[in-house]
């Protein structure tokens, strides 16, 4: 079996930010967004995935919060796209899917908790994360444990992810530390860009691993020793990003990998497809089932 762990959150912006959504009447704009992504993941299930489940930031804070001032929050989100993350996961339970809500935890975390469970299970042939987000890649593992971008159509094993970032996924937290991530709120250290980075990064792997003086290094990197005195002087704020970068594989999924087999919308589903303008959503999910059933 093939398992699809979907980034809920990622896919909610990304259909609310989507110029086709603005030309969307079929659903209110209130749930314009929601809409569009559980279309999307029905369409997933059309195209033959059995098995899914959806992580989704049920608050935008997390535990990272508590170890840097600067970590993202829900301050600044448009409060239209904000008022979609309940409705989406009702509306995607109502589907049939396995919803994780993370509230002490983030999405990323269940995603990268998800996968390390589908991964230990030998039935198992393939675990596909669907998501563009970089933290993601350190949780790709040869061809078993992949990365897929769904609107670029990219799909990335662990060498894509070595030909992307320049270091393999082990060190990508690493790398994120060293990079920073603004989308996550912290800055990464002054000078240390991606290129730089990467090459550093490829023949130490970890930042434990860098010598402290430039002299040391075995990698040809401009301005090598100005790189040297900053990780120096910042090593525990560089430690302190990789902490933050760093996924968590122990958030509350709460289910086996045979739970994750889609069975069909719920009751309610017929409900939620009216209120999404979309009846069609219904019909559709139904035949589905139906047809699967029969087989």
């Amino acid at each position: 079996m093939v398992v699809h762990l979907i980034d809920g959150t990622y896919e909610l912006f990304r259909y609310f930010l989507s110029p086709a959504a603005a030309f969307d009447r079929n659903a209110p704009e209130a749930l314009r967004a929601v809409r569009g992504v559980v279309g999307s993941i029905l369409g997933m299930l059309e195209g033959g995935a059995t098995h899914l489940g959806v992580a989704t930031d049920h608050v935008i804070e997390s535990f990272r919060n508590a170890l840097w001032p600067g970590y993202k929050t829900g301050e600044g989100i448009d409060p239209v796209l904000y008022a979609q993350f309940e409705p989406l996961e009702d509306a995607l339970g109502a589907l049939g899917m396995v919803v994780w809500p993370m509230v002490e935890f983030e999405a990323d975390d269940a995603l990268a908790s998800a996968a390390a469970l589908a991964a230990a299970d030998p039935r198992v042939e393939q675990v596909v994360i669907c998501t563009p987000d970089k933290d993601l890649a350190q949780c790709v593992r040869g061809d078993r444990v992949v990365q897929l971008d769904r609107r670029a159509r990219e799909l990335r094993n662990e060498l894509g992810v070595q030909q992307k970032f320049g270091v393999g996924p082990a060190s990508i937290p690493d790398w994120l530390a060293l990079v920073g991530d603004n989308a996550d709120g912290y800055p990464g250290l002054p000078g240390w860009g991606a290129r730089t980075a990467a090459a550093v990064l490829a023949r130490y792997q970890h930042l434990e691993q860098i010598p402290k003086l430039a002299l040391e290094w075995d990698v040809p990197v401009r301005g090598a020793t100005r790189l040297a005195t900053t990780l120096a002087g910042q090593r525990e704020l560089a430690l302190r990003f990789r902490q933050l970068a760093m996924l968590r594989t122990d958030a509350p999924v709460g289910v086996a990998v045979d739970g994750l087999r889609w069975a069909g919308p719920r009751a309610d589903f017929a409900a939620w497809s009216e209120r999404l303008g979309t009846p069609q959503l219904h019909e559709r999910a139904t035949a589905l089932a139906a047809a699967r059933a029969a087989t």
